[in-house]
């Protein structure tokens, strides 16, 4: 008694993939089995990944040139006549990149320059250096501290502050007054002095008092020629 397929029962069929054949016509691997293809290698990519990678390597060390090299210095923020004492509001503190060789203050000392002097006339926008301090008021070696005398109006309109570079010139009468041939000039040439000191608080006899920083071997000369009242103060620099 033969079976008939039931209704709606199909048959399967499930194909094998054709395998590789080697030259004597046999199957070169178990049926099924796909031969692995070759990779290719591409120039171009391998070329692109290295630049990307070097790339990358330049701009990591841009990054850390520009901020882990950064550090806080103390700069100078106000003029500071030579010899002058920085105040608190005279300093402040920069982040910068500082080469090799350049002294600077760390700004973690800026609460130690506070009340030191000035060993030259600081300017705005520079770096404090450990040389531009001193603790000796002038004068310094070599040097003389000179008080002359002077009539206000014969002062600069501008006025004198410390650190301003005059010259001390023998004039032929007493300030304010016509020529006068009396006395022989202790200066036969103009001598170069800084101001020190002014004190603007009129004497009596209706003279100021300004400080002179000059060098040993011209201080006598220029005390006795301002013991006459016979000089003039020519500035040649400010705050220098």
């Amino acid at each position: 008694m033969s079976r008939q397929p039931r209704a709606g029962v199909g048959t399967a069929y499930f194909p094998t993939t054709d395998a590789p054949r080697n030259g004597n016509g046999h199957l070169s691997g178990p049926a099924g089995q796909l031969r692995s293809l070759p990779r290719r290698r591409r120039p171009a990519m391998i070329a692109l990944a290295v630049a990307l990678a070097g790339t990358g390597v330049l701009v990591s060390v841009a990054v850390y040139q520009r901020t882990d090299h950064l550090v806080p210095v103390v700069m100078v923020t106000s003029a500071v006549p030579a010899y002058g004492v920085i105040g608190s509001s005279d300093v402040g503190i920069a982040d910068v990149t500082v080469p090799a060789g350049v002294h600077v203050i760390p700004g973690s000392q800026l609460g130690q320059v506070a009340g030191e002097l000035a060993a030259v006339s600081l300017r705005p926008g520079t770096l404090l250096a450990p040389a531009d301090l001193t603790s000796a008021q002038p004068p310094g070696p070599g040097q003389v501290l000179v008080p002359v005398p002077v009539k206000p109006e014969t002062l600069p309109a501008s006025g004198l502050v410390p650190g301003d570079r005059v010259l001390v010139v023998a004039t032929p009468g007493d300030q304010g007054q016509q020529a006068s041939s009396t006395g022989a000039a202790s200066l036969t040439s103009p001598v170069p002095a800084v101001v020190e000191a002014v004190n603007l608080v009129t004497d009596q006899d209706g003279y100021d008092v300004v400080d002179l920083i000059v060098a040993s071997s011209n201080g006598q000369a220029v005390a006795a020629q301002a013991s006459t009242g016979q000089f003039a103060l020519i500035v040649t620099g400010r705050g220098g």
